[in-house]
Formats: C-alpha cells, structure tokens, sequence
C-alpha cells in the first residue's frame, strides 16, 4: 500500500499545489484500490486498454469512460460490481497489510481492513425516474461523512453552542445522514424530527417551540410551509440565525421569502444556505453564508474530483463556462463510481478563485444547479415538438410575487394519448391578491421568459396545494407533475425555446 503525502489544508491552500495533489492521489487510488478490487472497474479499464499510469494529467483522464445512472440501474448481482470488494487472497498480498499484521499482530490488521471495507451502512437514491439503487458506506466512507459534515457546519459558521433541527424525513437518504454526522462531527446538540412524514407540520411546530433552535435544516419546500404555517399560527422563533435547505434547487425568490419568515418570527439576522449533494457522492457540498445571493458550493478537494462538461459531446468546458457536473471520488470505499455523470449543471461553472464571502480557496460549484432531465420536450401542436426547460419554470415561479406554493401539471388534452400536451398551473395565491391580476401577471412572465404559456391557471388553498405537493408526505415533494404516459425528457440540451 502506498503511503501518500499528507493532503494540503482543505480550504486555504493554492490552487496549482492542489492540482498535482488531486492527480497524484487519483493515480494511486486507481491502482490500490479501485482496480484490485472493483469487477466493473476492471473490466473497464481492460476493455479501454487503460492504466493509471497512463494519467499523466487531467488531460488525459478527461479520456477514461463515464459512468452513468444507466451503468447502476441493472440487476442487483451486477450493482455490487461497483463495491469494492477485495478477496482474501489479493489482500495477504498486500504490503501495507503485511506490515500492518506484523507490527501490531493479526487481530490489529483484520480489524483495520474491516474497517476499511465491510459495508456497514446503505442509502439510496430516491428512484423517482427508475428504481432506487443502494450505495455501501464503510466505517472508512462514514468517516468521511463525518469530515464533510464538520466542513458543513464550519463554512456554514454554526458553532458548538447552537441548537439544530433536523428536519430531513427518517429514510436510507443522503441528506438526512449527511445532517446527523454534521452535527455529530461538529459536536453540537442535534434533534432529528424526521420531517413532515414522522411528526407532521404541527409536531415539528411543538418541537420548534420548545427546542428554539438556532438553526432549521430540511428540504426547502417543507421548511417553507413549516415556517408560512408557524407564522400563521403566530409562532416566536427568534433564535434562528441560519436555514440550511438540501435535496432540492433553491431559487434566489425563495431564498426572499424564506428570510422574511424568519423576520416575522423574530428572528434578527438570518442566513440562508443550500447545499449539494447527491447519492452517488455520498456526502455534500456547502455554501457559506452571503450577505446577498449564493456564494457557491464549496468542494472537498481531497475527498473528490469535480469536473464540468459539456452535455452534449462529454468534452471539458473552459475555466468559468457552465457545464454538467463530473464526480469522482477520491477516498471511497464500499460503492464507488468514477467520472460519474450527475445530470446536474452548474450555470455559473467551476472556480478555483477565492471565495469573496469566507476568504476559502478551494474549488466552488457556482449556481444556480439545473437538471438536464428538467428539459422537456413538449408537443404543443401537430407539427413539431418544444423544448422546455423546466429549471428555468421553476425559478421564475418561486420568484413570482403573490404565489405563496405552486404546482406544475402536464397532461394529453382530452387525456388522448395521441394529442397535444396541456401545461396546468396550479397556484395557491398569496393573502389579499387579485386573482385576475395575478393570472395576468404570470402569463405575462411567462411570455417573457419562454415561448410557451400555461393552458391554465388553477387556484388552491394553501393546504390544498400542500395536499397535491406531498408536503410531509413524500420525500421529495411533487412541484412539477407530469401525468402523459411515457413521457420523454430531452437529455442533450441546455436550450430554452
């Protein structure tokens, strides 16, 4: 087992002394540990006639094949190709394990490879699109875990004496165990609620007044209506000094109204951060507090290598371009994916420029993050297909003024599988606002903004609408509900029409 140089510090150190860190960790990672003991990997590689000795630069491992969730949808024998398994008989061979046993005996090393590589944990992806697919966490990958945690909690400038919520639902999700080791790394008090689905709107409420915690985590669609409801029920909250929202897009309009909430609970000065993650990373990346917007989402150079490209051929983007969100790890164990394709876009590209917020140098992802698979085709009339992009939607409707929730709904016209598809939007409207007013005003961002306008406007009560969301009843809440059989997003443009 090769022994590595200490990584530099995460945060502080020079961008070109952590590029030939990242690439000479990759180069020994690849041989130590992926291809000895990953099948696919190994097939992989073979069948591309690669070596890792081969990556002599970035360059070059821009030219290794990418993994996709297609790669991971397939029977449960040939997923745990993906974990790494190392066989008895590789690892007697191993150096590093040979020394380990004869400097502090046989019980000392096998318990140093259990912790390295027995499976102890699963999440999985939430399965919206296909179904779920499990990824293995060591003690070795929770420890990780916990690292990306405590840097959660740092850029976020939480600190010890603060009281947190966890309001991420009970479930095998990323976010929720991402939440519980930030707070057990950081060493801070930390109640989990498990969300909406475990306690519902009213018993996260009693628990927010008793507990008056400092900050308030969850998916941002159900801390927006925990918080509209407490405000409601003229609740006082004025401890919370931070709303940390993951597992979904957080629009700047949102970001607005979530502040204001706070302010009408008696909260003073409030920050709100989003975070990144996904399944396949298994941990997530943070923002630091901003006085005005997002400040970008602050990576782990030591734990992951981050690269964009362009969705359509695969080929790197320039420094600053957006492009679509490349992933490999750097330290995993248990389930491991290289140059994995997150169908995720960073609008704002990748920077290696020093966070004018925080003072940090290590890389930023900088927003907004958009989906490819939220661009749409959509047949509007007989003659051709429109591309859509619903990520765009999304945030001109959480920036609407006068819609407190909203929900969008395609469907065939006349439920004919075989005619044109209707856009319905359904809007609970804020208190006091005109109807006719409102309706003319989102047609007319609408016009603005895209090509195309709702076939139309349904207005809800606001429980109604939280009804048709999922709102504490789903993991991820339903904003974008897409009812025609079989339909086929488009996957290779970032165009809107």
């Amino acid at each position: 087992m090769k022994i590595l140089s200490t990584p530099p510090a995460w945060d502080s150190a020079p961008p070109e002394l952590w590029q030939q860190w990242q690439l000479r960790r990759l180069r020994d990672y690849l041989t130590h540990r992926v291809l000895p003991y990953s099948a696919h990997y190994q097939r992989l590689f073979k069948e591309h006639d690669l070596h890792p000795n081969d990556i002599r630069s970035f360059d070059d491992w821009a030219n290794a094949p990418f993994t996709s969730k297609g790669d991971l949808t397939v029977p449960r024998d040939q997923q745990r190709e993906f974990v790494l398994m190392p066989a008895e008989a590789e690892l007697r061979r191993e150096w590093g394990v040979i020394m380990n046993a004869l400097l502090h005996g046989r019980t000392a090393a096998k318990e140093a490879l259990e912790h390295e590589f027995r499976p102890i944990m699963l999440t999985s992806t939430t399965g919206r699109s296909s179904d779920p697919v499990p990824f293995l966490f060591t003690k070795h990958d929770l420890a990780n875990l916990d690292t990306a945690g405590r840097r959660l909690m740092e850029c976020g400038r939480s600190q010890r004496d603060f009281r947190h919520i966890n309001a991420f639902p009970f479930a095998p999700h990323l976010a929720f165990w991402q939440t519980h080791h930030a707070g057990q790394s950081f060493g801070t008090f930390m109640v989990s609620t498990g969300g909406g689905k475990t306690l519902g709107t009213e018993g996260n409420m009693n628990l927010m007044d008793k507990i008056q915690p400092d900050v308030l985590i969850g998916m941002p669609t159900f801390i927006y209506h925990l918080l509209r409801q407490a405000v409601e029920e003229g609740k006082h909250w004025p401890n919370i000094k931070r709303v940390v929202l993951g597992g979904e897009k957080v629009a700047e309009g949102l970001r607005a109204r979530l502040v204001d909430l706070v302010h009408d609970l008696g909260g003073d000065e409030v920050h709100v951060i989003s975070t990144y993650g996904f399944t396949e990373a298994k941990m997530a990346f943070p923002e630091c507090p901003a006085e005005n917007g997002a400040s970008g989402f602050h990576l782990s150079p030591d734990l992951a290598y981050m690269e964009l490209v362009d969705p359509r051929t695969g080929k790197p983007v320039p420094a600053g371009y957006p492009g679509e969100i490349v992933f490999t790890p750097l330290d995993a164990r248990g389930t491991v994916v290289l140059r994995y394709r997150t169908g995720d876009i960073a609008e704002g590209g990748l920077t290696w420029e020093r966070c004018p917020h925080c003072g940090r140098t290590c890389p930023r992802l900088l927003g907004p993050i958009s989906r490819v698979s939220e661009i749409r085709e959509l047949t509007l009339d007989k003659l051709k297909g429109t591309l859509v992009n619903f990520n765009i939607l999304e945030h001109l409707l959480d920036d609407q003024k006068g819609v407190a929730a909203w929900q969008i709904e395609l469907a065939k016209h006349n439920n004919d599988p075989h005619d044109v598809d209707e856009l319905v939007l359904h809007v609970a409207p804020e208190a006091g606002m005109n109807l006719e007013d409102l309706k003319h005003r989102i047609h007319r961002r609408f016009a603005e903004v895209t090509e195309i306008h709702p076939n139309s406007i349904c207005f809800h009560d606001l429980p109604d609408l939280r009804e048709r969301l999922g709102v504490g009843r789903l993991l991820k809440e339903v904003k974008i509900l897409d009812k025609r059989k079989n339909p086929q997003p488009a996957q290779t443009s970032l165009t809107t029409h």
